[in-house]
């Protein structure tokens, strides 16, 4: 989604919000002094081989959320309706839910869709618009909440995996690597002090305020942004840093 005229605009070279396929590679070893035809050879492979993405999405994708935000306005002209779609993860089981502060700051209306289909009114608890955090509830328990990973312990080149609904593509999943930690949100034109994951994992609008996850399957960012007119370069906050705002958030209201 883009940004802060809700869900629409972007920065000047920065837009706030991301499929792609990871194949491994198999061969056989031929001992040097034979010589077996290629059309002979063999690629040995276990049933039990299981691939580390679907893994990681099987265990995580059913926490990330659609979150559908509706603001209403009032002008000369009449009535203004301005919708946007964006992501979201469960951080709890009893409905407490985090997502980028720009999909639903100003918001009139938010519901959220989980992956098995059932929506929720959501009521926005918080909204850190600095950091680009925010928190909604809704009314259910019993839901599959995320695991968190430790965004400071992140190294360049770790498998980075995205997941949420760009373009209305709902659990759209891409993969990449972390690119770089530590990045300044000032050297890309954002406000605030608090540092960005830097991944090429796709994001798109509409998969702002989703998790950028581990090979683990283990929430390390929230994606939410990406330069504009560039290829694979894209932000997240740090997970370490969301969480600690997001409990702020909820201890203020009172939940």
């Amino acid at each position: 989604m883009a940004s802060n005229r809700f869900l629409k605009t972007s920065l000047a070279s920065l837009s706030l919000v991301s499929i792609g396929a990871v194949s491994a590679l198999f061969g056989t070893q031929i001992p040097s002094n034979q010589f077996q035809p290629p059309a002979i050879a063999q690629i040995s492979r276990s049933s039990n081989d299981e691939n580390f993405v679907s893994e990681a999405v099987d265990r995580t994708g059913p926490s990330v959320v659609r979150i559908n935000a509706t603001r209403e306005r009032f002008t000369s002209r009449g009535e203004q309706i301005q919708q946007g779609t964006g992501s979201g993860f469960i951080l709890r089981s009893n409905g407490l839910i985090v997502t980028n502060a720009h999909v639903v700051s100003g918001a009139d209306r938010v519901t959220v869709t989980l992956r098995d289909g059932r929506e929720y009114s959501g009521r926005v608890l918080g909204a850190d618009r600095q950091n680009d955090v925010a928190v909604v509830k809704i009314e259910a328990n019993n839901l599959p909440a995320v695991r968190l990973g430790n965004s400071d312990q992140l190294r360049p080149g770790e498998w980075a995996i995205a997941i949420g609904n760009p373009l209305g593509l709902d659990n759209t999943v891409t993969v990449g690597i972390v690119s770089g930690t530590e990045r300044s949100a000032r050297a890309f034109g954002l406000r605030g002090s608090q540092p960005f994951i830097q991944t090429d994992a796709a994001i798109n609008p509409g998969n702002s305020g989703g998790p950028l996850l581990n090979q683990r399957g283990e929430v390390i960012g929230i994606n939410t942004a990406i330069i504009r007119g560039a290829q694979g370069i894209g932000f997240a906050i740090p997970i370490n840093r969301a969480t600690q705002i997001a409990n702020q958030l909820t201890t203020q209201a009172g939940v």
